[in-house]
C-alpha cells in the first residue's frame, strides 16, 4: 500500500466529515463567497480540530482570493489544500540514525496514547529495512504493559529487555542501551511509563531514563518520539507541550488518527508545537505506520472533494 493510499485509509473519518459538509457548502451551481459563506466554512474546519489560528489563516485566504465572488466548489477547495500545504510543510524528518553503534529511540506518552502499538510499528518498519531491533520494556510499573510489548517482540521476531515488576524504568533503559551496544545492534527502542504530563515526579522520570542511557552512548537517545492519540484532538497540544520542556522531544507520532474525525489536529500540532509529525498511525496492524508528508497527507484528505489539485511539496 502507498504512502497516499494509507494516508486516505487512515482519514477516513475525517474525509467523510469533510465531504458532506462541503457538499452542503455548495447546493446550488457555485456559492458567493461573503461574511455567511466563510463563517460556514469556519465551522467545518473547527470541527476537525485543526486549531482556531489554522483556521482563520485559512478563511482569511479564502477571502482573500474570491470575496465578493460566484466560485465553485473546485475553486474554494484548491485554496484550502494550498494553504494546508503551507500551514503544516515541514522538513523531511524520518528517523536520525546514529553515525556508529545504536541508535537510541526514546518514546513517551500518556497512558491509552497507543505508545505499545506505535513502538511495535516503528520495530516492524526497521525490521522490514534490514535492520536488527532490540526493545527495552521501561514501563515497569504495568505488568501488562510489559507483558504486551513482550508478545509484540516475539511476533515480530525482535529482543527485548525487561525488568522486575516495579525496578526503577531507568536500570531497565541502560540495559537495554548496554546490551545493544555489546551485540552489535542497530536499533534500541526504549518504552518509558505511561503518565499524565501534569506529574511532574514521573516527568522528572524520563530526564533520569535520558540521562543514564547517556552514560552509554553519550548523543542518545537520538530521537524521542512523544506519542499522542488523534482521537484527543486539541487535547494533545498541552501534552506536546509538556513534555517537549521535559525531555527535548524530537518529533511526534500521531497513533489513531484512522479512529478519529480530527485529523485536522496535524495542522494544529504543526502551527502550535512546531514539532514535526514523523509518523502517523493508520490502523491496527504491525504495517500500519506511515512517514508523515504534508503533501499526500492534504491530497488524501481532499481526495473524494472536487477536482485533484497538487497540494505543495513539503
Amino acid at each position: 500500500m502507498g504512502l497516499f493510499d494509507k494516508f486516505k485509509r487512515g482519514l477516513t473519518k475525517t474525509a467523510k466529515l469533510l465531504k458532506t459538509d462541503v457538499r452542503d457548502l455548495f447546493k446550488s451551481e457555485g456559492r458567493l463567497i461573503d461574511d455567511d459563506f466563510l463563517d460556514e466554512m469556519r465551522a467545518i474546519l473547527f470541527k476537525t480540530d485543526m486549531g482556531y489560528d489554522s483556521t482563520e489563516q485559512i478563511v482569511a485566504e479564502v477571502a482573500k482570493n474570491f470575496r465578493g465572488r460566484v466560485v465553485q466548489l473546485e475553486d474554494v477547495v484548491a485554496t484550502w489544500k494550498a494553504k494546508l500545504g503551507e500551514l503544516m510543510k515541514q522538513d523531511a524528518s524520518p528517523i536520525r540514525f546514529a553515525d556508529s553503534g545504536p541508535t537510541v529511540i526514546m518514546v513517551c506518552g500518556v497512558n491509552g496514547a497507543g505508545k505499545t502499538t506505535s513502538i511495535a510499528k516503528l520495530a516492524a518498519m526497521f525490521k522490514a529495512d534490514g535492520k536488527s531491533v532490540l526493545l527495552g520494556a521501561g514501563d515497569t510499573f504495568r505488568a501488562a504493559a510489559v507483558e504486551q510489548l513482550t508478545i509484540w517482540a516475539n511476533r515480530l521476531g525482535v529482543e527485548i529487555v525487561t525488568g522486575e515488576s516495579g525496578a526503577h524504568p531507568a536500570s531497565v533503559a541502560y540495559r537495554a542501551v548496554e546490551q545493544s551496544v555489546q551485540r552489535g545492534i542497530d536499533v534500541c527502542i526504549v518504552d518509558t511509563a505511561g503518565r499524565l504530563q501534569t506529574q511532574k515526579n514521573l516527568m522528572a522520570e524520563l530526564t533520569k531514563i535520558q540521562q543514564s542511557i547517556r552514560k552509554l552512548v553519550p548523543a542518545a537517545p537520538h530521537e524521542v518520539l512523544l506519542v499522542l492519540d488523534a482521537t484527543i484532538g486539541q487535547n494533545g497540544i498541552s501534552q506536546a507541550v509538556n513534555f517537549t520542556q521535559a525531555v527535548d522531544c524530537t518529533g511526534i507520532v500521531l497513533a489513531k488518527l484512522d479512529g478519529t474525525a480530527k485529523g485536522g489536529v496535524v495542522v494544529a500540532i504543526r502551527q502550535q508545537v512546531g514539532l514535526p509529525v514523523k509518523y502517523v498511525g493508520v490502523g491496527e496492524k504491525a504495517d500500519d505506520l506511515a512517514l508523515f508528508q504534508p503533501a499526500e497527507f492534504v491530497d488524501a484528505l481532499f481526495a473524494d472533494i472536487g477536482a485533484q489539485s497538487p497540494a505543495p511539496a513539503g
